[in-house]
């Protein structure tokens, strides 16, 4: 019986996805976009418990959404910023991630 041979195993190229430490500490933006459907109290309630705002602080950014159609929440890292983002579009508003200019 002939003994089997192994075929060279060649090593796979591994890619490594790399960010500049520049690129991760560019500050995002959490922006808040003005929609039809909700209720400005609605909006206002929201603000609140997702960023722990204060009534006032929160009605100030909810009349900047609606007079001027968008409303810049936070600033800050991107993985938190992101979670806000996705804990707005938990309560149906429309919200997006922009890095800061």
């Amino acid at each position: 019986m002939k003994p089997l041979l192994a075929a060279p195993v060649e090593t796979p190229d591994l890619e490594q996805a790399t960010r500049s430490a520049e690129e991760l500490d560019v500050p995002w933006q959490v922006v808040v976009h003005n929609d039809p459907v909700n209720l400005m109290t609605y909006v206002t309630m929201v603000f609140q418990k997702v960023f722990g705002f204060t009534r006032e602080k929160a009605e100030k950014h909810m009349l900047e959404v609606h007079q001027l159609g968008r409303s810049i929440l936070w600033s800050g890292m991107r993985e938190r910023a992101e979670l806000y983002v996705q804990q707005l579009h938990g309560y149906l508003l429309l919200a997006t991630l922009e890095r800061a200019a």
